[in-house]
């Protein structure tokens, strides 16, 4: 584990820059940031991990514009996302930002192929026709795209939430728990993918997980503590990662 440096914010795809950001006021606030400043490469897949409460999500939730700072600042590439209006957000994460979550949040009603596109739809663009087809095969879709979710098994659902990340070519995508709710095997399969999307796509890639299998995947791993930054590890294996949430846990 390395201590960590600041960030070159010019070449990192999304950075954070001395982010605080606190929970309620007065006796009861909770200060889940504490001058975090971090920045993610581009084509570079980096893992974010920490214990319960050391704010890990709320740190991508932030980099992400689901949720705002009290202070510091969020660049999206050379946009500053901190202060934007609540419309000028919704427009960066439909654009720019791709999403995937523990829970797949795919709609019911929707066929897979309407679930893959709908970020598309929503913006009025179309979609890539040669990436569109490459995504389906590379995730093994294409005999599933005329099936809702119910007709699909947790690892489909989330292969098909992973083609909706990636289809806008967005500039990240933020993935939280992305194996919380799949077995070993189909974790490993959603995690390869991830892993193929930044060295076949060029795709940039920021994960929250607390498993030390998966962060074995990242390129790098973002260590936090008490909403602080506190060590990174790059080209992480399970034993590394295992030893420093050992480390860290052993300090607090």
């Amino acid at each position: 584990m390395t201590t960590h440096a600041p960030p070159d914010t010019s070449h990192a795809a999304v950075a954070a820059v001395e982010l605080v950001k606190v929970y309620g006021s007065g006796d009861t606030a909770v200060r889940a940031l504490d001058g975090v400043s971090v920045g993610f490469g581009r084509a570079e897949f980096t893992a974010i991990m920490g214990s319960s409460g050391s704010g890990k999500s709320t740190l991508m939730h932030c980099l992400a514009g689901l949720d705002t700072a009290t202070s510091g600042r969020v660049l999206l590439g050379g946009t500053e996302l901190t202060g934007q209006s609540d419309r000028t957000l919704t427009r960066v994460r439909r654009e720019r930002i791709g999403f995937v979550f523990q829970s797949f949040n795919l709609l019911p009603q929707l066929t897979a192929a309407q679930n893959i596109t709908l970020p598309l739809d929503l913006a009025g663009r179309q979609p890539d026709a040669e990436l569109l087809a490459r995504l389906v095969d590379l995730l093994g879709l294409r005999d599933r795209l005329k099936h809702r979710p119910s007709e699909l098994s947790g690892g489909q659902q989330q292969r098909v939430a992973l083609a909706r990340a990636l289809v806008a070519r967005p500039e990240v995508v933020f993935a939280d728990e992305p194996t919380g709710n799949l077995d070993s095997r189909s974790g490993a399969e959603v995690l390869t993918i991830l892993r193929d999307s930044v060295r076949d796509l060029g795709q940039t890639v920021v994960m929250v997980t607390h498993d030390p299998i998966a962060a074995a995947y990242a390129d790098r791993v973002v260590l936090l503590a008490d909403g602080r930054i506190a060590g990174e590890i790059d080209k992480p294996d399970q034993v590394s990662v295992t030893d420093a949430l050992r480390d860290l846990a052993a300090r607090g």
